[in-house]
């Protein structure tokens, strides 16, 4: 899980359109001032978690509040600080007590780190987390979660544990699929993330300011194992990945999700409304891995203020028709050109049952002349000679916005529907089959739905990947027999779009996408079979061009930063940083590299920090496919500077994944503590 900050904040955003069903509500002016104070929480076993409240000032003294718990191990007392701020003092002004807490092991709170994300250890000290705000003298006895990332995973899983106290969550671009679409294995294919930096060294820091050198705290936190070595011997769906969570069925606690299109998470979105049985209100935006009000791609709106009515019903008992409005809002996207810049989506809000009202789903098949037509395929056969290095133009993740895709498209096998008659629009996730054989006994295949404008440019619209070995079970992989024609298939991920008049649709099929995704061990060639008994073909999800519309969201607030941060010019995120690909075209050598950094000051020092994947494979050798890491951290407090740095190296051949981390604290430049981990792991159908 992961959450990539956005580095810019917006203070003006553009509205939807006007219509029947109204999103947005007046929400009372704010009451309170806000006052933070420091506190523990008491788990059984003897630790401390680290919790900072957020406090409505000027209350009266029998006032009794509502929590708002976010539970992360994203350093509330330093990298959050200004972030957290400004989340929880909107809300401690509208007599909510925001309680930030760091799991166990992370940030200020004691304890080892826990051997995993979402561990049944952070589960059970949530309990506890959920419990003790519930029984403190301010409090009215009710707790909600909320958060963006894992913030919004945990706030999911708590609430399928359904702890008494806790009465309403709100996520925002999470999931419950811990395999297939978190970022260790995007759709059951491995994949090395910039997440595996940040979190395998954020598991050896001290909290702020006071940054123990106490063998009691570096000790345990330096030793802990890597997390990424964790991931890489569980290659499969299974136990390790479904425990300790439970069924989406079991949820009773209400939930308000918000996702967006260009975020590789918002399919559970979609698995909940169909699944959970509590209440359920959805947004899913235009946005990317970010919070409405400041994510890159618009039009961006404010989420607090129906947050605060959200909770208000919830956990304030007020009867303020919350839950009257569509069940799920849902933001149509109109074509568009490719490009990653940080732009306005044209399209318009539309308030949606789901499945989607009048829902018309269109088959298209893949024909032997690389059309796509609703016309029966004759019979035929395409070959695909896989080239291992092609994919960067497709992004990192299912999600974004990514370049034009004719470049890929040249390594794929493409099908173009002729120039459309009229516009038409899809709302859905696109369903794909394919007949289709591997020379080799490992072979993925990757999905691409893509809008052919007039002037030949390709906007990507949505994808999906399928390892081969899991085409019947992501638990229990089989490899392929070579040559053996088999029935796939994929849901691609759930897409809005338009597309217009004289555009064409295409559907591209390739057997790679580095680096989003780890190369099968083989040089292969694959085929589609075209026709016959079990067409290759692609569903679309179309629906009618407008929908039932909204009225405007509010326009987004200022964000409040805390006095210390201001006239701090300096911050930012190291995500998204920036891509540099080298090719030697003659050699079929790739070379991908992405870095990004950051800074902040702080009252006791300066913070500097840095990272860099280099993903390196050569066609010729997929089996030699190989990523190194670097990250490093640079405190500086009063007296010394502590630097921490991280080398993850990940390197294959044919049957092997040959692993090896360091972890490496210095003071003043000389090494104070280091670690080593070096693994050779099978390659399980990877």
């Amino acid at each position: 899980m992961l959450y990539r900050a956005i580095a810019s904040f917006m203070l003006l955003a553009c509205a939807g359109s006007a219509g029947a069903a109204a999103t947005s509500q007046p929400v009372p002016s704010p009451l309170y001032g806000v006052r933070v104070q420091k506190a523990w929480i008491p788990m059984h076993d003897g630790v401390r978690l680290a919790v900072t409240l957020y406090m409505p000032e000027g209350a009266p003294h029998a006032a009794h509040f509502p929590a708002l718990l976010e539970y992360l191990p994203y350093r509330k007392d330093d990298d959050e600080a200004s972030r957290d701020f400004g989340t929880h003092s909107y809300f401690a002004r509208h007599g909510y007590v925001g309680a930030r807490v760091d799991i166990r092991g992370f940030g200020n709170s004691e304890g080892t780190p826990p051997d995993r994300e979402y561990s049944a250890q952070e589960q059970q000290d949530g309990d506890e987390i959920i419990a003790w705000l519930a029984r403190q003298t301010w409090s009215n006895g009710n707790v909600g979660m909320l958060g963006i990332s894992w913030g919004g995973f945990n706030s999911i899983q708590m609430a399928l544990r359904n702890p008494p106290a806790l009465k309403a969550i709100l996520a925002c671009a999470a999931t419950e699929e811990l395999y297939k679409e978190d970022v260790h294995y995007m759709d059951g294919v491995f994949h090395v993330d910039e997440f595996e930096l940040t979190m395998d060294l954020d598991q050896g820091r001290p909290g702020a300011p006071a940054f123990s050198l106490d063998e009691s705290v570096i000790g345990p936190r330096m030793n802990s194992e890597p997390w990424s070595l964790s991931y890489m011997k569980h290659q499969r769906d299974g136990i390790f990945w479904r425990s300790p969570l439970r069924p989406l069925e079991q949820m009773q606690v209400p939930a308000f999700l918000i996702g967006g299109m260009q975020d590789g998470y918002r399919d559970g979105i979609i698995r909940m409304l169909e699944q959970v049985k509590s209440p359920i209100k959805a947004w899913i935006g235009p946005w990317n891995h970010g919070f409405p009000n400041e994510a890159d791609y618009g039009p961006l709106v404010e989420w607090r203020d129906q947050a605060v009515r959200w909770f208000d019903y919830w956990l304030k008992g007020k009867k303020n028709g919350v839950m009257d409005g569509p069940r799920l809002i849902i933001y149509q996207q109109h074509a568009h050109a490719p490009g990653s810049k940080s732009q306005d989506i044209p399209g318009e809000w539309r308030a949606e049952s789901w499945p989607p009202a009048q829902l018309a789903p269109r088959t298209l098949f893949l024909q032997p002349d690389h059309k796509l037509s609703a016309d029966h395929a004759q019979s035929g056969r395409d070959e695909l000679r896989n080239t291992p290095s092609m994919g960067v133009e497709a992004g990192f993740w299912w999600g974004e916005l990514n370049a034009d895709q004719r470049s890929i498209d040249a390594y794929s096998l493409t099908y173009d529907s002729a120039p459309l008659s009229e516009d038409l629009a899809i709302m859905g996730l696109p369903q794909v089959t394919l007949e289709a054989s591997s020379s080799a006994p490992l072979a993925d295949w990757f999905v691409r739905l893509s809008d052919v404008a007039p002037d030949g440019e390709v906007t990507l619209v949505t994808g999906a990947g399928l390892n081969g070995a899991q085409r019947q079970s992501m638990s229990d992989p089989v490899d392929l027999i070579p040559n053996q024609v088999y029935p796939l298939s994929l849901k691609l991920h759930l897409a809005t779009w338009v597309f217009p008049a004289r555009h064409r649709i295409r559907v591209a099929v390739s057997n790679a996408l580095w680096p989003m995704n780890w190369p099968t061990p083989y040089p292969l060639t694959t085929t589609l079979v075209l026709g016959g008994a079990g067409p290759s073909s692609v569903v679309l999800p179309r629906v009618p061009l407008h929908g039932t519309p909204v009225k405007a969201f509010a326009a987004v607030e200022p964000i409040e930063t805390p006095d210390w941060v201001k006239g701090n010019a300096e911050g930012g995120s190291a995500w998204p940083g920036e891509w540099t690909e080298f090719s030697d075209e003659v050699h079929g050598h790739k070379t991908v590299v992405w870095q990004g950094k950051a800074n902040a000051n702080y009252p006791w020092g300066r913070f500097d920090h840095s990272e860099r994947l280099t993903y390196d494979i050569d066609d010729a050798h997929p089996e030699r496919a190989r990523v190194q890491g670097d990250s490093s951290y640079d405190q500086a407090v009063p007296g010394h500077v502590l630097r921490w740095l991280g080398r993850l190296d990940v390197t294959s051949d044919e049957k092997t994944f040959f692993y090896h981390y360091s972890r490496t604290l210095l003071r003043d430049g000389v090494v104070f503590r280091t670690k080593e981990w070096q693994e050779d792991i099978p390659r399980d159908h990877q």
